[in-house]
């Protein structure tokens, strides 16, 4: 790859812009190198364009640069869609400087954006994992196995955000027989009501009738439905403490990398998979717009190719 020259006006011109960074924004060491090591291979990329000072950019070479550090064929190791998506960054910055300094007429980085971030498909755990860590939760003796065990049997029952679990207070939750339901409180103050399964109105009931009142009594009364042992309202990190421990002791694979969002991702991916309609999905994650619900459709129609490519018998191509 060809590297900047030591002199020159584009290379002078980014050293005033990194020393603008130093002194202006106060980045850190490790940030202003990111920056030094992208913006070189810009610069040398654009004198192999013919392009020797910053005035002589155009959009088409903005653009041309980005696809070329993707894919490499600037001579440089081609960058990921995270590092392209930096390097951007890192130009438009500079550019945007150069104009409001006014080294140059305009800013030709402007329009250009960073490259699309691929979607990733969210993270599942399979059926038999979710009843493993389910029945360690509850493990145990004392309130705080039976009040994890409702934790976590809620969130999984309603796919419920962790927020959302642990704000609810008692009121926020119904428990009779065929209308079990609870409220939730989701992103904007947007209201939900979500059914909630057989399996967690059990767990539900025990730890109302026989570890909450334990918990409440070291506390000074709240409304809160999941208790601490101060009697006081479980908070997220310790609701995230609660799934990870139970997560390892039932041996889960990466247990480390489960967490509350987990037994969401989980709700909706069994839920679609059973047949469920993406909107009716929709609605009980909270979900303001069905795009964001589409994308458990993609998991459950790799696990359909998955069972076709193994099961059917000419679904291999001939070799």
């Amino acid at each position: 790859m060809t590297t900047a020259p030591s002199s020159g006006p584009l290379t002078e011109a980014l050293q005033t812009y990194l020393d603008h960074l130093v002194v202006e924004r106060g980045l850190s060491a490790n940030t202003l190198a990111a920056y030094r090591r992208d913006l070189a291979r810009y610069v040398a990329y654009l004198l192999t364009r013919g392009v020797s000072e910053p005035g002589g950019v155009a959009e088409r070479h903005i653009e041309d640069y980005v696809v070329a550090a993707r894919t490499g064929t600037d001579g440089g190791a081609p960058l990921s869609a995270g590092s392209s998506a930096r390097a951007v960054v890192a130009v438009r910055g500079w550019h945007r400087f150069l104009a409001a300094e006014g080294v140059t007429a305009d800013d030709p980085a402007s329009a250009v954006h960073p490259p699309a971030q691929p979607k990733r498909l969210p993270k599942a755990i399979g059926v038999d994992q979710v009843a493993r860590l389910l029945d360690v939760a509850g493990a145990g003796g004392g309130p705080a196995p039976m009040r994890d065990r409702a934790l976590l049997e809620l969130l999984y029952s309603t796919g419920a955000r962790i927020s959302e679990a642990v704000g609810l207070d008692v009121d926020d939750v119904n428990l009779d027989e065929g209308r079990a339901s609870v409220r939730l409180l989701g992103k904007g103050d947007k209201e939900r009501v979500v059914p909630v399964g057989s399996y967690a109105v059990t767990a539900l009931e025990a730890y109302l009738v026989r570890a909450r009142p334990a918990l409440a009594s070291a506390g000074r009364g709240t409304p809160a439905l999941f208790l601490n042992a101060r009697g006081g309202r479980l908070s997220r990190q310790s609701a995230w403490q609660v799934l990870r421990g139970a997560a390892q002791r039932a041996g889960l694979p990466e247990a480390e990398r489960i967490s509350p969002h987990t037994l969401r991702h989980s709700f909706a991916t069994h839920l679609l998979a059973g047949g469920a309609d993406v909107r009716v999905v929709q609605e009980l994650l909270g979900h303001a717009s069905v795009s964001t619900t589409q994308l458990y459709t993609l998991v459950t129609v790799q696990h359909l190719r998955e069972v076709y490519l193994t099961a059917h018998p000419r679904a291999v191509t001939a070799g």
